[in-house]
């Protein structure tokens, strides 16, 4: 198992220089430069103005060498101006010589400064990261037992009047997109006009106007039930179904294996059979599911944190693509990669010990 991991790990690593180093190419095509420099100075800058603006910043060096410069394994450009200031990537204008760095990349812990929020990229992505770190256990908490309830329930009698109504609510709630059932939540239950906050105002049965807040703006700060769990809803249910129904075939499959044809002809109950021999090996395939539903959760959630205006990790993925924020934007792709290939691991590790037949050569 340690060789195993260890082996994983070499390839992860190997995995997220590839597939970073592409992020960055792509985001240092000279369309995207040129954007940047007409961004930060004048859009009417001539030609000759932004190959000046991009040469001093070193926009313009051969690719390895920025790539290298970004991770932080050589040293930082310096430009001198024709006015005698000197300016670089790894200290600011005027810096006296003797406190200038040479390296300052990814490795050193320093990824940038942010065009567009004008503040350390380390500290923009750890905050918002952390945001969408708690929607993400909260969906969490409430997708996955939710899912597995559903999905166990169907797949324990297959085509009986339960498993179809369950089946049925499964398909829908995937099918719906969530800027769909996001606005109908918001809709019915946040709203003071109409749906079923007004009514309950009317009968004294909430305090306020409704029920639900339809903004989790305040949620950043200190979240409640009440201005976080339609965004945590709105998830939940669109990701739950693709569990359940997973779920479902799962334990439709472990309840015809033969030992479970084996147990009940020595009349064991059928509610030990479910609980003491099927559940967990049913389990074991939804495991994968489950996993690989948090990288989606890290990347996928845009919608519903534009939606709710939830300035959350998935917010910040927009607005760093959007306004060509290429520190930004390297930074947030680098997570989500990491956290991909990381989930992977662990769901290997994790599928392993729930399957035993499974032995690692």
């Amino acid at each position: 198992m340690g060789l195993f991991i260890l082996r994983r790990l070499g390839v992860m690593l190997l995995t997220a220089l590839c597939l970073t180093f592409i992020v960055f190419w792509l985001t240092n095509l000279y369309p995207n430069l040129e954007k940047l420099a007409k961004t930060q100075g004048n859009f009417r800058m001539s030609d000759e103005a932004v190959t000046s603006y991009l040469g001093d910043r070193g926009y313009l060096k051969p690719l390895p060498i920025k790539f290298a410069q970004w991770v932080g394994v050589a040293p930082g450009w310096v430009t001198e101006k024709e006015d005698g200031t000197t300016i670089g990537r790894c200290f600011k204008e005027n810096t006296p010589e003797d406190e200038r760095r040479s390296f300052c990349g990814v490795l050193q812990g320093d990824w940038g400064q942010s065009t567009v929020f004008k503040d350390d990229v380390g500290g923009i992505v750890a905050t918002r990261l952390g945001l969408t770190a708690k929607l993400m256990f909260w969906v969490l908490v409430l997708m996955i037992p939710m899912a597995l309830l559903i999905g166990v329930l169907a797949g324990m009698r297959e085509g009986s009047k339960l498993d179809r109504s369950l089946s049925t609510v499964s398909i829908v709630s995937t099918a719906t997109p969530e800027y769909v059932s996001g606005v109908i939540f918001i809709a019915v239950l946040a709203s003071s006009k109409f749906g079923l906050s007004p009514l309950l105002a009317d009968w004294g049965w909430i305090e306020g106007k409704t029920l639900f807040k339809g903004s989790a703006t305040s949620a950043m700060e200190s979240a409640n039930f009440k201005n976080f769990f339609l965004p945590v809803l709105t998830i939940s249910l669109y990701g739950m179904g693709y569990i359940a129904r997973m779920t479902r075939a799962s334990m439709t499959e472990v309840m015809t294996a033969q030992y479970i044809r084996t147990a009940r002809l020595k009349g064991v109950s059928f509610r030990n059979i479910v609980l003491k021999h099927a559940l967990r090996n049913a389990l074991i395939a939804p495991f994968t599911v489950i996993m690989l539903q948090i990288p989606w959760l890290l990347n996928g959630v845009v919608i519903v944190e534009i939606l709710f205006n939830y300035k959350g990790f998935g917010w910040v993925l927009v607005q760093a693509a959007g306004n060509n924020d290429i520190e930004l934007l390297l930074a947030v792709s680098v997570v989500s990669v990491v956290v991909v290939l990381f989930t992977q691991l662990i769901s290997d590790i994790g599928y392993v010990f729930l399957n035993p037949r499974i032995r690692i050569s």
